[in-house]
């Protein structure tokens, strides 16, 4: 009777797989562990939170963030960062005012895609083709989406108003089914980033730029061109949450976007996905979105604490989320 022995270089190879697989779980399914757990201490602890109204609130919240996110998302994928969203996002929605007041519905939705678009074009073709780093660039970009709505609102002392009969003011207050439109729209957003990443080249090109660009230049993948698509995409989607959050308030207001951009990177992160690139999912990125909202939601539904515990507890969260994946990273590579 024979006897099949395990080597030793086999049995390491098995530990550094289940290592590997344990850390894909946690880098996946944290965000939404701790989600979970938060939901449910504040279900058993404000009445309110739980209602159908409060969830629809939530919901509507975070969908402007997510559609930042997600293009957030795609360009972390890459091993780049976006630091240009936040003022882009607030562009957008100054000129989507600006442009229903003036011309209409049509306007305001194009005008800002075309502009805050262009935004993100030139500073890929910069990144791409120029060679500079990601972190110079879209903050140069910060710096100018933030100079030219300063301009345009001048200095922030006009808003534009939605008028009051405006079919645009629909697009984020009306609801289907009970649910607002911003919601739908982020899960129609959310399902196509899902399929350009599973279903088509585009995202193993991102995933492969980002864990190592040499070799996927050497692979001869399309590095400079999908970077460009990659950063536009950013631009668009930030002008477009720019989009919708105008129609939200009907107005557009210089001096929102502040900060947006470390919010949409820390709900990626939170979300699993490296900062460093090369793996992440779309779904973690939501989860991460929602986590940032339910802590804003629970610290309002506590009340005694004012708005700052939420960017204390946040920053506590994905300090946790960063060190963990590094210290993971490490395990793996023993």
């Amino acid at each position: 009777m024979s006897t099949i022995e395990t080597t030793p270089q086999a049995a390491g190879t098995d530990a550094t797989a289940r290592r590997l697989k344990f850390v894909q779980r946690v880098q996946r399914q944290g965000a939404l562990a701790v989600l979970v757990l938060l939901c449910l201490v504040a279900s058993f602890q404000f009445d309110s939170f739980a209602t159908g109204p409060n969830i629809r609130s939530i919901g509507l919240q975070a969908s402007f963030l997510a559609v930042i996110a997600l293009g957030m998302t795609f360009v972390i994928f890459t091993g780049g960062i976006d630091l240009s969203v936040g003022s882009v996002f607030a562009l957008g929605g100054v000129l989507a005012a600006w442009a229903a007041q003036e011309y209409g519905t049509l306007a305001a939705i194009v005008v800002p895609l075309v502009v805050c678009g262009a935004i993100g074009l030139v500073q890929g073709l910069v990144i791409a083709y120029g060679k500079l780093a990601p972190f110079i660039v879209t903050l140069a970009g910060l710096l100018f989406a933030r100079g030219l709505l300063l301009f345009i609102s001048d200095e922030g002392a006009t808003v534009n108003k939605v008028p009051a009969d405006s079919g645009f003011r629909n697009l984020a207050q009306g609801s289907l089914l009970g649910i607002p439109y911003p919601i739908w729209i982020v899960v129609v957003f959310f399902g196509l980033g899902a399929l350009v990443l599973h279903r088509t080249s585009f995202g193993p090109t991102v995933l492969a730029i980002g864990g190592q660009e040499d070799a996927a230049d050497l692979m001869g993948l399309p590095v400079a061109r999908t970077k460009v698509i990659t950063y536009t995409a950013s631009g668009l989607l930030a002008g477009f949450a720019g989009v919708l959050i105008a129609s939200y308030t009907s107005s557009g207001v210089a001096i929102i976007g502040v900060g947006t951009e470390l919010q949409a990177i820390s709900a990626v992160v939170l979300g699993g996905t490296l900062l460093a690139g090369g793996a992440g999912t779309i779904f973690g990125t939501l989860v991460g979105v929602l986590l940032l909202q339910v802590i804003a939601n629970v610290i309002n539904q506590v009340g005694s604490l004012n708005s700052n515990w939420q960017d204390l507890v946040s920053g506590g969260i994905l300090l946790a989320v960063v060190v963990l994946q590094r210290y993971l990273a490490g395990t793996v590579r023993r």
